[in-house]
């Protein structure tokens, strides 16, 4: 499985990415769940309108992956959440309030639920309705 393929069908998009965030999260149904953290691995793509040749050097004229990266970091920190889908669509819901953002890809992965596993989660995609493409 690739990283986040290609957007198609759409105009030309820079990705800004953060890939493989781990955080501790309250996450889960069951009573096991309920107790304690466990990790979750965190991938997010962002899709921001690609500028034609060098722009300015000047972090105003795009997203920053730091906001981001603590926009999600509050999230989960101060929130249990159930389903992985839920923690994914308030995280995608968080992102495209920047009207800058065209689309945003979050896949979310418990680590440690199943041991013959790397991971389970879930991969959403959301498109700004608010932006027109």
């Amino acid at each position: 499985m690739s990283f986040f393929p290609s957007w198609s069908n759409r105009p030309a998009l820079r990705r800004i990415f953060i890939k493989n965030l781990i955080l501790q999260a309250r996450i889960g149904v069951y009573d096991f769940e309920q107790e304690t953290t466990q990790r979750l691995q965190i991938s997010i793509s962002v899709g921001v309108e690609d500028e034609k040749g060098i722009g300015i050097d000047d972090l105003a004229r795009t997203v920053s992956y730091e906001d981001i990266t603590n926009q999600v970091k509050a999230i989960v920190s101060n929130t249990h959440f159930h389903l992985v889908e839920t923690l994914a669509e308030t995280i995608v819901e968080t992102i495209l309030e920047d009207k800058r953002v065209y689309v945003t890809r979050v896949m979310l992965e418990k680590l440690d639920i199943i041991p013959e596993a790397e991971g389970v989660g879930v991969e959403i995609e959301r498109w700004n309705k608010e932006v027109q493409v």
